[in-house]
């Protein structure tokens, strides 16, 4: 059975990540634009798609599955709109993507690359469609944002 360092890094980076911390506060809760908030939550949901099979497998290799802990400075954005979180998100995903394409190059754990080089793919896209939405954004081609 593989040793598992490259799975809980990969829940280490996806988890405690600043869209899943939107994600679990309540990414409805935050003003901003309804296309901002629903590419929002496509993104959460397909990472916790990837955290969750990665914690399965360390499950089955009896592993502990490492618990989430946001950094404190996340809770300071909470009621800030979203298109002004925006920039710091692209760039902690492109940060995430880095990471999970390291993971991805290692070869002492096969499911753990894989899974990493899924969670990356999925980041690239995720990252592609948030920068067309700050382009549309910036261009004031957005619809107005909705209220809550």
């Amino acid at each position: 059975m593989p040793t598992s360092p490259a799975l809980v890094r990969l829940l280490e980076i996806l988890q405690p990540s600043l869209a899943m911390y939107l994600g679990d506060s309540g990414i409805w809760s935050y003003p901003g634009p309804e296309e901002l908030r629903l590419a929002i939550a496509a993104l959460v949901s397909d990472h916790r798609q990837v955290a969750d099979r990665a914690a399965l497998i360390l499950e089955e290799r009896e592993v502990p599955v490492p618990k989430t802990v946001y950094p404190i400075s996340f809770s300071g954005w909470h009621d800030v709109g979203l298109q002004h979180i925006l920039p710091r998100l692209v760039a902690g995903l492109k940060r995430q993507e880095m990471d999970l394409e390291h993971i991805a190059a290692t070869p002492d754990d096969a499911t753990a690359a894989g899974l990493a080089a899924e969670a990356a793919k999925i980041t690239r896209q995720h990252v592609a469609a948030l920068d067309q939405i700050a382009a549309k954004l910036r261009a004031g081609l957005s619809a107005k944002p909705a209220t809550t």
